[in-house]
């Protein structure tokens, strides 16, 4: 039985084929932004059934730029160097808008973490993807 969810998706919905060196570092990093909010969202609501507004704001403190620039950090050491490339593609791509709540730097960064995020769930790298986030999402605990 097939476990990718991007796997389950593309059949269920009958989707095409891609390949994956077609697309642009910004478009890695939407589908990544995306997979990586479902990720925290699900940890967030398994922790307590509570308010939706502490769910939001717990999910908000995990998916900001800030936190998504330290969580690289975390885990650069253990990146291949192919998921290093993914993630530099990411960081030094060209983005039309611009941080809100966060440095220039810090959603660089981020943006480069996300595209990482959308490149293993494009290539049905679920379980490294569910290992990497479950390492940032410790440290991160841990430093608070």
């Amino acid at each position: 039985m097939d476990r990718d969810l991007f796997n389950i998706i593309k059949q269920n919905m009958e989707l095409e084929e891609i390949n994956i060196i077609d697309y642009s570092p910004l478009t890695l990093a939407y589908i990544g932004d995306g997979i990586y909010e479902v990720i925290v969202r699900t940890v967030i609501v398994d922790e307590a059934n509570r308010q939706v507004n502490k769910i939001h704001k717990a999910a908000s403190n995990l998916v900001k730029a800030e936190t998504q620039a330290k969580m690289i950090h975390f885990i650069m050491d253990d990146l291949t160097e192919e998921e290093v490339k993914i993630y530099k593609r990411g960081r030094n791509a060209k983005a039309v808008t611009r941080a809100k709540n966060a440095s220039m730097s810090d959603y660089r960064t981020a943006t480069g973490f996300e595209a990482l995020m959308g490149w293993l769930y494009l290539t049905g790298q679920s379980e490294r993807m569910m290992e990497l986030i479950k390492k940032c999402i410790t440290c991160i605990e841990k430093a608070r």
